[in-house]
């Protein structure tokens, strides 16, 4: 088994959600990106520990080689990875990057309006547009802050 199938399974036991794995160059650092999407303010450090202390020992018992487990939320800049990510965010305003580049582009933002046949819908300024999900590289959410009246700052 290798070791991003062992972080599913473990992390999805947990009843979590397993949205990107890193590692380091030389594979010493393992980052593991958690969510759990029915808590309405996302993950908090208590969910991070219990995963963190489930990975440890699954990890050490699998005999997995690395020297620090850093595990965390996936922010406010979300990675979108699966095809059920883009059916769970549409409606957010997303940026991609593509592997091949789309009439001399590959950069592109605009509302997600989700996925149909494999194929990515986005709202531009210049209309709707349709991407093959194989030919993204790099997606996330666009973070949106909101503003209140307290002395001009974000709240």
């Amino acid at each position: 088994m290798d070791v991003h199938e062992l972080l599913e399974i473990t992390v999805t036991g947990l009843g979590y959600e397993l949205v990107d794995v890193e590692r380091s160059p030389r594979g010493r650092v393992l980052r593991v990106f958690i969510d759990k999407p029915e808590k309405p303010r996302g993950v908090d450090i208590e969910d991070c520990v219990l995963v963190s202390n489930q990975l440890s020992r699954v990890l050490t018992v699998e005999n997995v080689d690395y020297e620090r487990l850093e595990v965390s939320s996936p922010g406010v800049d979300r990675p979108l990875k699966k095809a059920s990510d883009f059916e769970r965010f549409a409606g957010s305003e997303i940026s991609f990057k593509l592997r091949l580049p789309l009439n001399g582009r590959r950069n592109f933002s605009g509302v997600l309006l989700g996925l149909r046949d494999g194929k990515v819908h986005l709202q531009t300024d210049v209309g709707e547009m349709e991407f093959d999900l194989v030919n993204l590289d790099k997606a996330r959410v666009v973070p949106k802050f909101d503003t209140m009246k307290s002395g001009e700052k974000l709240v």
